[in-house]
């Protein structure tokens, strides 16, 4: 009987100790998540909340002197009539532009990643080095400008065409640009390695039922990347809001407002500035994050998307005949991209751009001002600082972020997934005003304010929205028995993070590096308030030279040029290192 009391009092003490554990693992995630949100709350929500507290002040000066406060920014703001005809803009640029480049771009990936083809791991090369060499705009400023564009110089000087028929600076312009701008890039980019992580087992079960190639892409292939689709959807749709440069060269000689170049016209452009107007008119985004957050949510979790599991199989589709039709229909898109880096590399050895009469006609007067101008080493400088802390510091961030909100049970997941997604809300010219507001208002941050700290914190930040949620979409694919079969082993998390899951997820890591230096790299409207002179990346270098009456159109496509070298390099760097890991077919 005494023994009987012992094994049981012994059975006690051991529920006892598994039960206390458990709460003492609970509270522990409890705190690290608390933790996590309050610090990334703090520079990712508390920047929004001042934004969104400042609408309300309706003093007569924004930033010193007493504040009043009131309704009177928000009725001001939607009593101008430029704010729904702004808002229709933005909404039916962003569909023309989603119309074309996600059908394309999931075909081109699917083609990319599921099929033979001729040369596909060159093809999808060739979308990455589109993605870090934007040069577009510059391209088609010198080809369609009305007055000097190449392309109507040439056609005047036809015996039977008096004036040049193209205008870059044009409604039908900026909807060109919008389509051809590599929109498409992205998508490709995005949901290559996606596609490239689906278990062929499932394709072959069709195809033995009797599916055709097709059949089973729209029945099998396409449902499975239902997650990676719609989260990609969703950052398109929140990134309706932050087109920015091409809509402002191209649509302030024209009066054609978006909604990010309205707020910028309102205070940058308007004097005084409308400081309270532009940050009630950017309050409306959060009503967008309300309805986009619970609904990727709600895809995510109704059903299973797990792909990569420990009896995965590797397999392509052969497309027998067809892989030449395809090999075509995907080279199509970069030939017109090679067009355009023509077109800019030999505008930026043109003495003038469109003026043929010149003696001489080519020079390298523009790229010796350029490498002559103390304003562009600076500039240099702080580009290579900032795009390299994003490259780097961002994908293992956003990984284990990603990895928290989908692997873990942890309370308050919905808390930091909505954080995350708050902080892309707001258009990028008004979060670098939050910022801004942020590090000038805040004690013991002011410090900070125009140094090179400030920017790498800032690229880093804009780009966690895009980030996280494609890591999630790569991590949803990933089956846990790996992972499991590791822990049993005796693994703990770090060494079953580092030795499972970063071979799995490494091309989406090196992706998503990418992204973040080629996003730091090319930035303006999150950084243009942030930088001082000393601290001016290139990006806003560009913009300044290529706004009208600059005047600096050439220089500015060299300082472009160099910027596409930067990222060219660092890109095929990734793509190598990120396609010796991951799945691999063979």
């Amino acid at each position: 009987m005494a023994r009987k009391q012992e094994r049981m009092n012994r059975v006690r003490i051991a529920d006892a100790r598994v039960t206390a554990g458990r709460v003492l693992r609970s509270e522990k995630s409890t705190f690290v998540m608390a933790a996590i949100i309050l610090t990334l709350g703090f520079y990712l929500f508390y920047p929004v909340l001042l934004i969104l507290g400042l609408s309300f002040n309706t003093g007569i000066h924004f930033f010193v002197g007493e504040r009043t406060w009131g309704l009177d920014n928000w009725q001001l703001a939607f009593d101008d009539p430029r704010i729904f005809q702004a808002l229709w803009n933005t909404v039916w640029l962003w569909a023309v532009g989603v119309l074309f480049s996600f059908p394309f771009g999931i075909l081109t990936a699917w083609l990319l990643a599921r099929t033979r083809i001729p040369g596909s791991h060159a093809l999808e090369v060739f979308y990455w080095i589109a993605y870090v060499t934007p040069g577009g705009l510059i391209a088609w400023i010198m080809l369609f400008d009305p007055r000097s564009g190449i392309a109507n110089v040439l056609l005047e000087a036809l015996p039977f065409i008096d004036k040049g028929p193209f205008n870059i600076f044009s409604i039908w312009g900026i909807i060109f640009v919008n389509v051809v701008g590599g929109a498409s890039a992205t998508v490709v980019m995005i949901l290559t390695p996606v596609f490239r992580n689906m278990d062929s087992a499932m394709e072959e079960a069709a195809r033995i039922a009797g599916a055709s190639t097709l059949g089973t892409m729209m029945r099998i292939t396409l449902p499975i990347m239902v997650p990676s689709i719609t989260l990609l959807f969703a950052l398109q749709l929140m990134r309706m809001f932050s087109s920015f440069e091409r809509e402002l060269i191209l649509g302030l000689p024209i009066g054609f407002y978006v909604y990010s170049t309205l707020i910028f016209d309102m205070i940058r452009l308007t004097e005084p500035p409308l400081y309270g107007q532009a940050t009630a008119l950017a309050s409306v985004t959060l009503i967008l994050v309300a309805l986009i957050v619970p609904f990727q949510r709600w895809i995510l979790q109704r059903r299973q998307y797990t792909t990569v599991t420990g009896s995965f199989k590797p397999g392509l589709i052969s497309l027998g005949r067809w892989k030449w039709l395809a090999f075509g229909f995907v080279l199509s898109d970069h030939l017109l991209n090679i067009f355009t880096l023509v077109v800019m590399v030999m505008g930026s050895f043109m003495t003038r751009v469109g003026f043929f009469d010149f003696d001489p006609v080519f020079s390298l007067r523009h790229w010796q001002f350029v490498l002559a101008e103390p304003q562009f080493f600076s500039a240099l400088r702080t580009t290579l600082v900032i795009a390299f802390a994003a490259g780097f510091g961002s994908p293992l961030l956003f990984s284990i972020l990603a990895y928290i909100l989908v692997r873990t049970r942890w309370r308050f997941r919905f808390g930091l997934d909505s954080t995350i997604w708050v902080s892309g809300a707001l258009p990028g010219f008004l979060s670098g005003l939050g910022l801004m507001l942020m590090f000038l208002w805040t004690p013991g941050l002011r410090v900070m304010y125009g140094t090179i700290w400030v920017l790498i914190l800032v690229v880093i930040i804009a780009g966690n929205t895009s980030g996280v949620n494609i890591m999630k979409g790569a991590i949803v694919q990933v089956g846990t028995d790996m992972e499991e079969a590791a822990r049993i082993s005796g693994a703990g998390w770090t060494k079953t993070y580092f030795m499972i899951w970063l071979p799995i997820i490494m091309p989406t890591l090196a992706l998503i590096g990418l992204f973040n230096f080629n996003s730091a790299a090319n930035t303006t409207g999150s950084v243009i308030l942030l930088a001082s002179r000393e601290t001016m990346p290139m990006a806003i270098l560009i913009l300044h030279w290529l706004l009208p009456g600059a005047g600096l159109r050439e220089a500015a496509a060299v300082v472009q040029i160099i910027l596409g070298g930067i990222t060219l390099v660092s890109a095929l760097a990734a793509r190598y290192y990120g396609l010796r890991h991951g799945v691999r077919h063979r």
